[in-house]
This record gives C-alpha cells, structure tokens and sequence, in this order.
C-alpha cells in the first residue's frame, strides 16, 4: 500500500505542507480517509470534509453497514461532490 503524506493540522499551516509524523493526530482510518478526500475537493475547507467523514461514519454504523474506509470513502465522496456542485453561482450579496 503507498505511502500517504500526513497534514498538519495546525492553525498556520497550508493545504499541502506535510508535517513530520510526530508532530500530527494520529492517523486513524478516519483520519486517513479525510486526507484523502481534503486532497481531492481543495475547494473545501479541511473541516468540512473532516465533518462529513465523521458524519457517513456515524450513519453507516447506525444503519448497520459494515464500515470500512473504503464504504465511507465512497459515500463521503458522493456528499462531496454534491456539496461542491449546488455551491451558488451568483454571489448572493451582490
């Protein structure tokens, strides 16, 4: 399996600087999953995308799906692109 590239998780750091293993969370399936995805929809802010992994986590396992981080991937993925999609394409202050 690749290797993946940590991210900080810090307030300064940008999207794209990694950061020595000791220095972030832990990296958990979910965690993985969301580096994943916050490399895929750069548009999104990380947390959003932190969210709503932890959201179709919470939903499969309440739906008795088997979750696996492949399962959540997906389906986080399709919520992201739909999110992404019905974004405004008319500022609606203006």
């Amino acid at each position: 399996m690749p290797a993946l590239a940590t991210r900080f998780t810090g307030g300064t750091a940008e999207r794209g600087v990694t950061a020595p293993l000791a220095h972030t969370r832990a990296a958990g399936p979910r965690e993985l999953v969301s580096a994943r995805l916050s490399d895929e929809f750069l548009t999104l802010p990380i947390e959003t995308v932190d969210r709503c992994v932890e959201d179709v986590w919470a939903c499969a396992a309440h739906l008795g799906v088997d979750v696996t981080m492949t399962v959540v991937e997906r389906i986080a993925r399709e919520h992201l692109i739909a999110l992404v999609n019905s974004a405004p394409l008319v500022d609606p202050s203006g």
